[in-house]
C-alpha cells in the first residue's frame, strides 16, 4: 500500500483501538474544514478519515496489515472516504463522544448456542443410533412468561427518557450548538423499566432447567463430527429466540478394529503351518461372524480386504472396507520330535543352508544428496 495509515494518524502499528480513536479525534479537531478551510487541509482531513475508517475496523485493518486493499468492497467497488463503511456517527463520536439517535434497544435477544459431547461405540458410528440426552439449558420463565416482571405487574415507560432509550444534551463548540445523545442511565437504553422484577428469574425472563432430547446420530459420524439441532439451545433474554444445540461426537476406541477414515483395520495372528497350508478362520465383524479365507502360502504382513465391511459413508449409502493384516508366528521352543520334523522339511525343500535374499536398502536424504554431488 502506498499510504501508511498508521503514520497518517501518528500511531504505532500495534496501537489499540482506543489509541487510534484518540489520535483521530485530535487530528479531526485540528484539520476540520470549518477550522482550516484551505484545500490542502481539506485533503488532509479526508486522508485521516480514510485512515480511521480502515484502522478502526478489525477486518479492514487485518486486510491492510496483510498488504491487501481494505478500501475495496467485496464487489470490487471503492469503499474509502465517507462512503460505505464510514458512518456519520463516527464523526459525531470523534468530536463529542456520542453518536446519532438510535432509539430504545430491545430486551429480547437471541440465546446462546450450546455444545454437548456424546460418546458412541464403533457399531453406532457405522450404522447410526438414537440417543436420549440430558440438557441443562435456559428456558422461558413460566412465572412471568419472559417479560421479567412479577405477576400482576408489567414494565413501564422510563420517566427519564420517556421511552426513547436515550437522553440528549446540547453543548457548545467551535461549530456552535451541537446536540448529542447517549443511552439513558436509568433504563440502560431499553426505554422501559421493570419496577417489580419476577422473583423466579430476577427479571431476566428465563430460568435454567433440565430437559431430555432424543437425538438421531446418522451412520458414518466420526470423532469431532458435530450435529446441529436448530433452536434447541438456550432461550435468549426476554424470551428471545433460542440458539442452536451442537452435539459433538466422541467415538470410543474398539478392542479389535482400528478406524482409518471409513475403513477398518485389524490384525490376525496365525501359526506358520496354517499360513503355509491355508485355512479358514472365523472373524467377528460389525455385521456378524464371517469365515476369513487364508490361502496357502500367505505371508506375514499380507493384507486381506473384505469389501463393504467398514463404516458407511456419512454422505452416501456405500461403505468402507475391512482390511485384515496377517501376522505369521514362527514356532519356538520345539521339542526333539518337532525339531526333527522341521529339519526333514528343510531337507526336502533344500533349505538346510539358505543363502538368504537381500533387498537393496533405502538411502537417507544426506546419502542421496552426496551421490547426486558425486555423480554431478
Amino acid at each position: 500500500m502506498a499510504t501508511d495509515y498508521y503514520a497518517v494518524l501518528g500511531v504505532r502499528r500495534d496501537a489499540t483501538q482506543e489509541e487510534i480513536k484518540k489520535a483521530y479525534r485530535r487530528l479531526a479537531r485540528e484539520l476540520h474544514p470549518d477550522v482550516n478551510p484551505d484545500p490542502e487541509t481539506q485533503e488532509r482531513f479526508k486522508e485521516i478519515g480514510l485512515a480511521y475508517e480502515v484502522l478502526s475496523d478489525a477486518q479492514k485493518r487485518q486486510v491492510y496489515d496483510l498488504g491487501g486493499d481494505p478500501t475495496r468492497t467485496s464487489a470490487g467497488a471503492p469503499g474509502g472516504g465517507f462512503g460505505a463503511g464510514f458512518a456519520f456517527s463516527d464523526i459525531m463520536d470523534a468530536f463529542f463522544g456520542g453518536g446519532a439517535s438510535r432509539g430504545p434497544r430491545s430486551r429480547v435477544r437471541r440465546g446462546q448456542d450450546a455444545l454437548i459431547r456424546v460418546e458412541i461405540d464403533l457399531s453406532e458410528a457405522a450404522f447410526g443410533a438414537q440417543r436420549d440426552i440430558q440438557v441443562d439449558t435456559a428456558v422461558v420463565c413460566p412465572t412471568c412468561a419472559g417479560d421479567g416482571a412479577a405477576p400482576g405487574t408489567s414494565p413501564v415507560t422510563c420517566d427519564m427518557c420517556r421511552g426513547r432509550g436515550e437522553v440528549s444534551q446540547v453543548t457548545r463548540s467551535f461549530l456552535g450548538q451541537v446536540m448529542t445523545s447517549r443511552p439513558c442511565p436509568q433504563c440502560q437504553g431499553y426505554g422501559t423499566v421493570v419496577p417489580t422484577p419476577c422473583v423466579e428469574c430476577a427479571g431476566d425472563g428465563r430460568v435454567r432447567t433440565r430437559r431430555t432430547l432424543t437425538v438421531k446420530i446418522p451412520p458414518g459420524v466420526d470423532n469431532g463430527t458435530r450435529i446441529q439441532l436448530a433452536g434447541e439451545g438456550e432461550v435468549g433474554p426476554g424470551a428471545g429466540p433460542a440458539g442452536d444445540l451442537y452435539i459433538e461426537i466422541v467415538e470410543e476406541p474398539h478392542q479389535i478394529f482400528q478406524r482409518r477414515g471409513d475403513d477398518l483395520h485389524c490384525t490376525v495372528t496365525m501359526p506358520m503351518t496354517a499360513a503355509s497350508l491355508g485355512t479358514k478362520i472365523p472373524l467377528e465383524t460389525l455385521d456378524g461372524s464371517v469365515d476369513l479365507d487364508i490361502r496357502p502360502g500367505t505371508q506375514s504382513g499380507q493384507a486381506i480386504t473384505l469389501r463393504g465391511r467398514g463404516i458407511q459413508h456419512l454422505r452416501g449409502s456405500s461403505r468402507g472396507d475391512l482390511v485384515v493384516h496377517v501376522e505369521v508366528q514362527t514356532p519356538k521352543n520345539l521339542d526333539p520330535e518337532q525339531e526333527e520334523l522341521m529339519r526333514k522339511l528343510a531337507r526336502l525343500r533344500g533349505e538346510e543352508r539358505p543363502s538368504g535374499t537381500f533387498a537393496p536398502g533405502k538411502q537417507g536424504l544426506f546419502s542421496r544428496i552426496k551421490d547426486a554431488i558425486n555423480n554431478g
